[in-house]
């Protein structure tokens, strides 16, 4: 925001000297511009016509004194600007990508999509609220490997995020112990002020070494919170077709192409609450449209980033504006005075 304004506004009050001035010099009478030896020569002048050379060099004086009493008062052009400093904090998210996140029971009559699709436009909103924030993206199935590291580049991020497809790694198992670990070890070196892991599963663990029982406690030691959420409905649940690759099958609007097929589906709600109280975190369920949105919502309000305002004004100096125009007046008294309006001895 650009403004204007007067630093030392009080030396206006030596404007009311002006009209002072004008006056006592009318009372004395104004200056002749050429004087006489004698008054012989102008006795038939009228005593009450004034000098007009001499006002009009009064008049120039005048003005320049004005002039630079409006740049005494040093007039600026400033301009407001804001500073914001931000403590963010360091989240990695993680996905899973096994076979069973296509299922379609979190579709909506006009909106078919997958449990990934979902999962993918809500964590993509969730990134554009985190602006302070550095996140990383961890996926997983039967393995566990890292999209992301922790970045402020949430524009390389997303991408990344976009690009993520069911069939990419072996979707034949649900390593939620190994993939709490990929996602601890992103944030072993990092000293944020909060580091959080938000684990996003529809299945139960049952690939990998790792227990997630033991990666929680080993993300709690490191002082990482865990947030789980378990997507989905348990029980039977449409899915789309897929390639031989286990890829879904889409139509040329982009959505799942669904013949009438359903799976079972399931997920371990105990453990994954375990998980999330043992680390200070909290167990989500998302079953329907919606819930999705709301969890990663209350999860944004949960975790919040300190930021600190501050304002400041940068100031333009313009006195060298009316300094210069009265300078230039006073050279301009002075040099009509000694040449057109000349006194003579």
């Amino acid at each position: 925001m650009t403004f204007f304004q007067f630093a030392d506004p009080a030396f206006f009050l030596l404007l009311l000297l002006l009209p002072i001035l004008a006056w006592w010099a009318g009372r004395m009478g104004p200056e002749a511009a050429v004087r006489f030896s004698s008054i012989t020569l102008v006795k038939g002048i009228s005593q009450n016509r004034h000098s007009r050379p001499g006002q009009f060099l009064f008049g120039l004086r005048l003005l320049a004194l004005a002039a630079l009493i409006v740049a005494l008062t040093r007039p600026q052009i400033g301009r407001m600007n804001d500073s914001t400093e931000a403590e963010g904090i360091d989240i990695v998210v993680t996905l899973d990508l096994s076979g069973s996140m296509r299922a379609l029971d979190l579709s909506t009559r006009d909106d078919i999509v997958t449990r990934l699709d979902a999962a993918k436009r809500v964590v993509d909103s969730f990134i554009d609220k985190r602006t302070y924030d550095r996140i990383g993206l961890v996926a997983f199935a039967a393995n566990a490997y890292v999209v992301s590291p922790l970045t402020l580049n949430h524009d390389w991020l997303k991408r990344n995020l976009k690009r993520l497809e069911l069939g990419e790694i072996d979707g034949g198992g649900t390593a939620i112990g190994t993939a709490l670990g990929a996602s601890a070890n992103r944030l072993r070196d990092h000293q944020a002020r909060s580091r959080i892991i938000i684990l996003l599963t529809d299945g139960e663990n049952n690939a990998g070494t790792l227990s997630p029982i033991a990666a929680a406690e080993a993300a709690k030691t490191l002082g990482v919170k865990v947030y789980t959420i378990a997507t989905g409905k348990k029980g039977r649940v449409p899915i789309p077709e897929t390639d031989r690759n286990g890829r879904v099958v889409r139509d040329r609007e982009g959505a799942p192409v669904y013949r009438g097929r359903s799976d079972i589906s399931n997920y371990d709600e105990t453990e994954l609450t375990q998980i999330a109280e043992l680390t200070g975190g909290r167990f989500f369920n998302a079953t329907q449209d919606g819930d999705l949105e709301r969890i990663y919502d209350e999860i944004d309000e949960l975790e919040t980033t300190e930021i600190e305002l501050r304002s400041y004004s940068s100031f333009t100096e313009l006195f060298i504006w009316p300094a210069g125009l009265g300078l230039l007046l006073l050279a301009l008294e002075q040099l009509l005075r000694n040449t057109r309006y000349r006194r003579l001895p």
